[in-house]
């Protein structure tokens, strides 16, 4: 019954579970809220301030006055 158990959970098989789990966890909680778009020529027109950057090989848009402008290239 306890290898059953263990099956049905990928996060805790081969003793490396816990960090595994963190790892997810700061994943999620650090991953920005952002549009995800073919084409970015529309979303760094939406205000004055927004900027293309390239960042780890994507696209991004970022405004540093108004946050929720956040757009990655995917």
């Amino acid at each position: 019954m306890l290898q059953i158990a263990c099956c049905f959970s990928p996060l805790t098989r081969h003793g490396g579970g816990v960090r595994f789990r963190a790892r997810l966890i700061d994943h999620l909680v650090t991953e920005p809220d952002m549009k995800v778009a073919s084409s970015l020529k529309t979303l760094k027109s939406r205000d004055r301030n927004c900027q293309v950057v390239r960042r780890r090989g994507r696209l991004y848009v970022i405004n540093k006055r108004n946050p929720r402008m956040k757009a990655r290239q995917g």
